[in-house]
């Protein structure tokens, strides 16, 4: 754990009480701050209080009386409307931060390297600390992946703390300073928490806040609107890449990572970095550790070791022929495509909650789907995008879609015929969230008859 000693003997309301809410509470009640903690749901309120933490009603404070509101990521700041403890502790003039700021503040010397996009993100943070690990430089990995930002140990002072960053927590990001700052891509997503794509494409630019001369931006050029990020002036250092043909100081050419130097390494024998979209990924991942000093030869080394991360086009095993694929983390359509991209004679399982758009936007992927199995509350909506074009069925569940498909490719006899779950939609109408449905999908996978490889989990990155 990381201690916050910045608040010694004042009163700090943390609001919000999940992973990143709790794991704060712990760092500054460690560092000797008076912590008080709310969640306006009883059973958090609860775990807390269970946990030795005194709740307090926000609505109920001496707003006077505090130094900070510490909000968990969950916690809405301004969309659809702020919470009411945002608009006092303003009010008041009390400053609102969250975890990753206090991180920074905890650890001033600290190296940093911070990473986010709409998609990507996850693979890249996991792959940078691979690499770090591999190289010999001590490294913690975590934020919006795995621990929380607070959790992670102290490091030396030649460590790195690799940190993936949601829009949510880059919301609360005020004067953070990363030596190294990676955006991955942006396309429409969680515009029901930032009300705007403006305000959505705005959080992911404030990765880039307080960098200033010797440190490293990291900016994907695939999509316009990143590639729009990349022209605007900056102190620091600039590094474009490219996960094909676009220009960029860092791209893949034929399947090969490419720097100004030359080939650095096929991306062939990265058995767990299929598709542009990854290549993107071993892109940034090799910038970035560039930035942090590691040598080109060693980043070459590492990158075929990557062990992969669970729901990201995670192999769950063979039966009789077909692959199964966990790809659970696709929570919305452009997530989705960079799957869809990656194989021919798909069994999709596609479902849940819907992000705006649905899969329309899909359409140039639609010729690679064998058979479609809808689930959860999409399925209505998703099946009239389909109609005539994809065949498809309704099947309500992930059992039921993963049975149908498994007969459909068994009676079907295509070659290289893949099981895919990559959903376009949120999880939260029939699961926990994205890891329980993948979670589920790799169980139900276990229990299906056939000749089989299953194949272990894939090792997180924590």
């Amino acid at each position: 754990m990381i201690t916050v000693d910045a608040f010694a003997g004042r009163r700090v309301l943390v609001l919000g009480l999940a992973r990143s809410g709790l794991s704060a509470a712990r760092a500054l009640a460690a560092g000797g701050a008076e912590v008080a903690v709310w969640d306006d749901r009883p059973t958090n309120r609860e775990t807390a209080e269970a946990a030795g933490f005194a709740c307090a009603d926000p609505m109920q404070e001496n707003w006077s009386r505090v130094a900070a509101l510490v909000m968990s990521p969950g916690v809405p700041l301004t969309h659809p409307a702020p919470h009411p403890a945002v608009l006092a502790a303003r009010a008041a003039g009390v400053p609102v931060t969250g975890d990753i700021q206090l991180l920074r503040q905890a650890r001033p010397d600290a190296r940093i390297c911070a990473i986010t996009g709409t998609n990507g993100k996850s693979t890249t943070t996991a792959l940078v600390g691979h690499i770090l690990r591999r190289a010999g430089v001590p490294v913690a990995v975590g934020g919006n992946l795995g621990i929380a930002a607070l959790d992670l140990p102290p490091l030396v002072r030649e460590g790195v703390y690799v940190l993936e960053l949601s829009s949510y927590q880059l919301d609360l990001v005020d004067a953070a300073t990363f030596e190294v700052a990676v955006l991955l891509n942006v396309a429409p997503d969680h515009l029901d928490r930032h009300g705007t794509m403006a305000n959505y494409i705005a959080a992911k630019q404030r990765i880039f806040a307080g960098q200033g001369a010797g440190h490293t931006a990291v900016i994907g050029v695939d999509d316009a609107v990143a590639a729009a990020i990349a022209e605007q002036p900056r102190a620091a250092g600039l590094v474009r890449i490219s996960g094909g043909s676009a220009d960029a100081d860092i791209r893949v050419v034929d399947g090969v990572l490419t720097d100004a130097e030359g080939p650095i390494v096929d991306l062939a024998i990265a058995a767990t970095l299929p598709g542009s979209h990854n290549a993107q990924d071993a892109a940034a991942a090799y910038a970035a550790c560039r930035a942090l000093g590691v040598p080109r030869a060693a980043i070459a080394a590492a990158i075929p070791s990557y062990p992969g991360l669970p729901h990201r086009q995670e192999l769950v095993g063979v039966i009789d022929g077909v692959a199964y694929v966990n790809d659970s983390k696709a929570t919305n359509a452009d997530a989705a495509a960079r799957a869809l991209a990656c194989y021919d004679a798909i069994y999709w399982i596609a479902g849940g909650v819907a992000k705006a758009g649905g899969i329309a936007s899909l359409a140039p992927h639609f010729g690679r789907i064998a058979h479609a199995f809808l689930i959860g509350e999409a399925a209505d909506d998703f099946a009239r995008t389909l109609a005539g074009r994809v065949p498809h069925t309704r099947s309500g569940d992930l059992a039921q879609a993963l049975r149908q498909a498994q007969e459909r490719a068994a009676n079907d006899r295509r070659q290289g015929a893949i099981v895919l779950l990559s959903p376009a939609c949120a999880s939260f109408d029939q699961f926990r969230d994205f890891e329980d449905r993948g979670d589920r999908f790799r169980t139900l996978v276990t229990a299906l008859p056939g000749r089989r490889v299953i194949l272990a989990p894939a090792e997180s990155a924590a």
